[in-house]
């Protein structure tokens, strides 16, 4: 029988592989909800866009695909949430597998970004600004996505 190769042997990206201008599309992936967040095309602002309610890899990929087309992204960072001490957890494994998906179907770099402590800042921030408990709740996913990208961005 003859073995059939995949056309497609994309991985994750290095930075190395993000074009030097263009909007950005991150990610905050969660079991249940996935925050998003997007930058201008100069990469001086990020704002946090309306989150995606996870109910299977096709609808999530199909709404990624859409917003990299509505905001002609060139490029998707997902957020790796290692443990505090740096090691995968569960949920590392699981944003892993979602990053490695990605580049399997986009046509964009798919790359990878710390996202330790991001939901605390998150809730942070939106509670600073006033936001009551459930508010926050509803918006921290993006907003948590908003800051992974500006981490990303930072360390560009």
């Amino acid at each position: 029988m003859q073995e059939q190769e995949t056309a497609n042997k994309k991985g994750i990206a290095d930075l190395s592989q993000v074009p030097p201008q263009g909007r950005i599309l991150a990610i905050d992936p969660g079991t249940k909800r996935i925050g998003v967040a997007v930058s201008d095309e100069l990469r001086v602002t990020t704002r946090p866009l309306p989150r995606i309610e996870r109910k299977s890899w096709k609808k999530l990929l199909s709404k990624i695909q859409e917003l990299v087309a509505e905001y002609d992204a060139v490029a998707v960072v997902v957020g790796l949430p290692l443990e505090t001490d740096g090691s995968d957890g569960p949920m590392t494994r699981e944003a892993r597998s979602i990053a490695q998906k990605l580049a399997l179907s986009l046509e964009v770099p798919i790359v990878m970004q710390d996202e330790r402590v991001t939901s605390y800042e998150a809730k942070h921030r939106l509670w600073s600004a006033g936001k009551t408990l459930k508010e926050s709740r509803d918006l921290a996913d993006s907003e948590a996505a908003a800051i992974i990208l500006e981490d990303f961005l930072t360390s560009k």
